[in-house]
């Protein structure tokens, strides 16, 4: 019986390297053809990796949160019969006669979907699905409302919940290894829990499910590596607190990638930071005539597209703030084209995805890249290339906006604004004190390369666009 070397591809441009964030099988579990076998985590964005050929499971490359490097072993296959392929795809019955009605179900369930499946990195669910009157809708199993923050699911079900708008999140599995299955989706979609197995024991997916159910996926304490001697005593570092008081959560996935990068850009850039205050009262009323012209076309209108075309043309005019530092070779990188980055605070940490071209595109087409790069980072699934290349990057906390913040820079680049919560404040206008529309804007700058008054300039020219919103619309290129 032969064997195969299933080496990490290549999975995005200049990508060297991944995290094992999550094997979704095991040494002797049954593998079909394009079966998903593990997800792995590069520059932010979670890639779920499928099998190249039908077999069985024999070696893993690395355990979870491994760093292995492309074109280096990920998994070990052990080929076999058309069988095993078989068995390794319908993976929800080990009885030959049960798996067949899976397979047959399977596959008219296949043959219902509306659009074929394009993409093997489908997004999962992230919203809390509700039955209309804003009621989450949850999966009880045994009285026990269900709840699992990383469901085990192929791009097929994946789709099939959103199709359903269900949230897979909270969708009892009952396919082996704890998967969830297209049956489970259709049954949650109707209020109806998984069959419960007839006997005296349990099968294994009822209790793989029941596992699921009735204890959190917390994964176990990471083993000791070779060589780095015993882990200190649970208490230790915790003032004394027992083992029972406290939970260690291995630092892994988005929030190691997030620690590594604000550490450097504390460690490298020396930040300053400038508030100033803006009123958007013209920019608001633009908003409210504009927005049912861009929803009659599909759009979303947030604040945000003219925000992006403002920064956009205060760069145009202070291009030394879209550039960034090249520490390798000591050089200042001034970049000619304006790729706009936009933090989005997700479940697993913030995400920066890019808006290619920002000069480019008009406020209906960054309103809609905006609504799709959303959609890809709250479900995990952004494309590394979505996440790669900006020059300049803007964040907001919307309505959690406080009065302001420091931001911190998204190395290597030199300047950063953040967007603070709109507020009704007095402003003063041809000499009347008036209500306006008021939010601060929160600027930092890498005070290696950009002098005080040089950021000062940069602010008060987005600020001009932003009370000026005429004035950025004759100005747009």
């Amino acid at each position: 019986m032969s064997t195969f070397d299933f080496k990490l591809p290549d999975i995005g441009e200049g990508v060297m390297e991944g995290e094992i964030v999550s094997w979704l099988v095991k040494p002797g579990d049954a593998v079909g053809e394009d079966e998903p076998i593990v997800e792995v985590m590069t520059d932010k964005a979670t890639v779920t990796i499928t099998s190249p050929k039908a077999g069985t499971v024999r070696d893993l490359g690395g355990a979870e949160g491994d760093i292995i490097a492309v074109h280096t072993t990920l998994v070990v296959l052990e080929l076999g019969s058309e069988t095993t392929s078989v068995a390794g795809t319908a993976g929800d019955s080990t009885d030959p006669t049960a798996a067949a009605a899976a397979r047959t179900a399977e596959g008219a369930a296949l043959a219902s979907t509306s659009a074929p499946e394009t993409r093997a990195t489908e997004a999962i669910i992230e919203e809390t699905s509700d039955r209309g009157d804003g009621t989450p809708t949850t999966s009880r199993h045994d009285g026990v409302a269900h709840y699992d923050p990383k469901p085990l699911a192929t791009p097929a079900v994946r789709k099939l919940a959103r199709d359903l708008a269900v949230d897979l999140r909270r969708v009892v599995p009952s396919g082996s290894r704890g998967r969830v299955t297209k049956e489970d989706v259709r049954r949650h979609a109707v209020g109806v829990t998984p069959p419960q197995s007839s006997g005296g024991s349990e099968s294994a997916t009822t209790t793989a499910g029941r596992a699921l159910v009735d204890a959190p996926r917390t994964p176990p304490p990471p083993a000791v590596p070779p060589g780095r001697g015993p882990a200190a005593p649970a208490g230790e570092a915790t003032s004394g607190a027992s083992a029972e008081d406290v939970t260690r959560t291995p630092l892994r996935g988005v929030r190691k990638r997030i620690f590594d990068a604000m550490a450097r850009s504390k460690r490298t850039a020396a930040h300053f930071t400038f508030v100033e205050e803006c009123d958007v009262s013209a920019l608001k009323a633009m908003r409210g005539r504009l927005k049912p012209k861009a929803a009659a076309q599909g759009a979303k209108l947030t604040y945000l597209p003219f925000i992006v075309k403002a920064v956009v043309a205060a760069l145009k005019r202070h291009p030394s703030l879209n550039a960034s530092f090249d520490e390798a070779t000591a050089e200042i990188v001034t970049h000619r084209r304006y790729h706009i980055g936009i933090a989005s605070s997700t479940e697993r940490g913030l995400m920066v995805p890019v808006l290619r071209d920002a000069d480019r595109r008009s406020v209906l087409e960054l309103a809609a890249e905006i609504s799709r790069l959303g959609e890809a980072t709250k479900s995990g699934r952004v494309a590394p290339s979505d996440l790669a290349g900006s020059t300049f990057t803007i964040t907001s906390l919307g309505a959690q906006g406080g009065l302001f913040a420091t931001p911190i820079l998204n190395t290597p680049e030199v300047g950063i604004l953040g967007v603070h919560q709109m507020k009704q404040k007095p402003v003063v206008r041809d000499g009347a004190i008036v209500i306006g529309d008021v939010m601060l804007l929160s600027l930092s700058f890498d005070h290696r390369l950009i002098d005080g008054h040089v950021g000062a300039a940069f602010a008060y020219e987005v600020i001009r666009y932003l009370e000026d919103p005429d004035a950025l619309l004759l100005e747009m290129g």
